[in-house]
């Protein structure tokens, strides 16, 4: 693996260490991953994704029908009433029960 040093200012370094934070991983991993994308296939297309003559807009449509297709047939709603027990939904015991360690928490900070 090679070594490459790059420049950018303090502000866009700070920020960059905020996202990379938030998304739980480094500036270099960012960076890393960033430049495999670009590098993966000239015109941004992964080949293993893309079928024949399909546009960037064309392939993310496919991949959407699919994901859908997958839900269907594995009988995966996409509303919450689709997946739970009306008594689950409505369970106001269960709903106060997790969230008042969020709320002890936030009362303790104070």
């Amino acid at each position: 693996m090679k070594n490459i040093t790059v420049s950018i200012d303090d502000d866009c370094h700070r920020l960059a260490r905020i996202r990379a934070a938030e998304l739980g991983t480094s500036v270099s991993a960012l960076v890393r991953a960033y430049l495999t994308s670009l590098v993966a296939n000239r015109d941004g297309k992964h080949e293993s994704d893309a079928e024949p003559g399909e546009t960037p807009y064309q392939r993310r449509c496919r991949q959407l029908r699919e994901v859908f297709a997958h839900f269907d047939a594995e009988g995966v709603g996409l509303r919450m009433s689709e997946n739970l027990p009306r008594e689950a939904l409505y369970d106001r015991a269960a709903m106060r029960t997790e969230a008042a360690p969020v709320h002890d928490r936030s009362s303790d900070d104070s």
